[in-house]
C-alpha cells in the first residue's frame, strides 16, 4: 500500500498557509509537527479529553480526530492566536491565572479554547449551561470549579454583567 499526500490550503491564527499532508494525518500532527503550535496537545487520540481543542471557523472540534485534509479552505486558530503583539495575555488567559484555574497546565490550552467559543457567542450562559459546554475536557488536577469560575468572570465582563458570585 503506498502512501498518499494531498496539499492542504488553510489559514492559521491569521496566517494563509500550505503544506503537503500524508492523507491520514490529524489535524493535530500536522499543526504540531509542521507549524510548531504546541498548545495543541496530544492527549488521549480518540476525541475524549478536549486536549487538543481548536477553533475551525470559529467551532471547537478535537483535532487528533480531525484529518488535516480537511482543514482545506478553513480558518483554524489556536491558543497561540490569543496572545497580544508584545505577548500580553487575552482576558481568558488572564483569568484561568488569576482564578489558579491551572495547575499541572495539560489540559488548559483547551479549555481556554472552548471558552474562546463560549465567549464568542456573546451569550449569558448558566452555571449549568457552562458545565455542559465544557464538559467535552478532561482535568487530572484542578476539580473544575476554577475553570468554570474563570470562565464566568470573563463571560460576566464581556457583556457587561455584575458578576453574581
Amino acid at each position: 500500500m503506498s502512501v498518499q499526500y494531498k496539499v492542504v490550503r488553510c489559514n492559521i491564527n491569521g496566517k494563509d498557509v500550505e503544506r503537503v499532508v500524508d492523507v491520514r494525518a490529524s489535524l493535530t500532527d500536522m499543526l504540531r509537527n509542521d507549524y510548531h503550535l504546541t498548545s495543541v496537545k496530544k492527549g488521549c487520540e480518540v476525541g475524549e479529553c478536549g486536549a487538543c481543542n481548536v477553533l475551525i471557523d470559529g467551532e471547537c472540534f478535537n483535532s487528533c480526530i480531525y484529518l488535516a485534509v480537511w482543514a482545506e479552505g478553513k480558518h483554524i486558530r489556536t491558543l497561540e492566536s490569543l496572545l497580544g503583539p508584545d505577548g500580553e495575555l487575552s482576558d481568558i488567559q488572564q483569568a484561568f491565572v488569576d482564578e489558579a484555574a491551572i495547575q499541572c497546565g495539560f489540559c488548559t490550552p483547551g479549555f481556554i479554547m472552548t471558552a474562546v467559543e463560549i465567549l464568542e457567542a456573546g451569550k449569558l450562559y448558566s452555571d449549568d449551561e457552562l458545565r455542559k459546554l465544557l464538559s467535552g475536557h478532561l482535568c487530572r488536577c484542578t476539580g473544575y470549579e476554577n475553570i468554570l469560575r474563570a470562565v464566568k468572570k470573563t463571560m460576566y465582563r464581556r457583556l457587561g454583567k455584575e458578576i453574581d458570585f
